[in-house]
């Protein structure tokens, strides 16, 4: 059995999660690796990463660089003498970083590799429509979210669920993985195998204004998929039309109502008591919505003080 020193890489909660496991197991964690505070919020106050504030809570050494290539933080990494590098949801990794460990740094990527290798595989696998998705461990390379494969886990992807709550089920998932993958580098016994490259691959492109607009001519399936995707951050945007105003919206939920109809493409229906777009192949009814300036409003109370004209549109 190899004795691990482990200094850990992440910042969002995805993180924490992984890490609460592996402090739960008592592994010594001789470090944890985590972006900078940030000022946020009006009064520009600080605010912490989650995994620096799980960290801190278990008095765990943390290290917040500017510059993984800084001197004096490569100094500080080494003196911590880890011999494993664990990586989840962190930024990528120069080699003097990832090479240092003798047993290597490993990654925590939550998708069915070599498919949705980047930004945001939890949105696009739903936005694309797939029906299962994973976690994956690998040792990071010299490219992104190449290296060799060391364990992977699928899970099924609900009709309905969306990017928040696949989140939340692939961070459990990912933990118990991480502490799988953790016990065979312990046992010596782990086996890798290389990442099947083929023209087929699909992207987990970083999520911008444009890719989180939604398309109302695209089919019925398509919208529904966006909407659940990026639910509920970013959220999927689009402009309505009502009469005069044109408003930058987003719409966090909504179901689909497969019918055949002749109204225009993204025009809005039954406006007294739903939020109705027709799309083809039947209609998008809108169950929660935000107005600009306003909060993010369940559709029936967004109508008790807003009015959609006749002739209001999606674009």
């Amino acid at each position: 059995m190899k004795t691990l020193n482990i200094v850990f890489m992440g910042t969002p909660d995805f993180a924490v999660s992984t890490l609460k496991t592996l402090v739960e197991h008592n592994y010594n964690i001789v470090g944890v690796i985590t972006a900078p505070d940030k000022p946020a919020g009006r009064g520009r106050k600080l605010n912490e990463s989650a995994v620096k504030q799980y960290a801190v809570s278990q008095d765990l050494k943390v290290l917040q660089p500017t510059n993984l290539k800084d001197e004096a933080f490569l100094a500080e990494l080494k003196a911590l003498n880890a011999n494993l590098n664990i990586v989840v949801a962190f930024r990528m990794l120069p080699k003097v970083v990832w090479n240092m460990p003798e047993l290597g740094t490993f990654n925590l990527h939550a998708s069915l590799l070599p498919n949705y290798r980047g930004a945001a595989p939890i949105n696009w696998a739903i936005i694309n429509g797939e029906t299962k998705t994973g976690v994956s461990t690998f040792f990071i390379d010299e490219e992104i979210d190449t290296g060799e494969m060391i364990l992977q886990e699928k899970i099924e992807i609900e009709a309905n669920e969306n990017a928040g709550q696949l989140h939340d089920k692939l961070m459990h998932l990912g933990s118990e993985l991480v502490l799988k993958t953790v016990k065979q580098i312990e046992a010596e016994a782990v086996k890798t195998s290389p990442q099947i490259e083929n023209s087929d691959l699909k992207t987990a492109y970083k999520l911008n204004r444009d890719n989180c607009k939604i398309d109302w001519s695209a089919d019925i399936q398509a919208i529904h998929n966006k909407i659940r995707g990026l639910s509920p951050y970013p959220a999927a945007w689009c402009v309505l039309q009502n009469g005069d105003d044109a408003l930058d919206v987003k719409i966090y939920e909504a179901t689909m109502e497969l019918e055949s109809h002749e109204f225009e493409t993204g025009t809005i229906q039954n406006t007294k008591k739903e939020i109705k777009v027709a799309v083809k192949g039947g209609f998008i009814n809108i169950h929660f919505m935000k107005l600009p300036g306003k909060r993010n409003m369940q559709a029936k109370d967004l109508l008790n003080g807003y009015e959609f004209k006749s002739e209001a549109k999606m674009l």
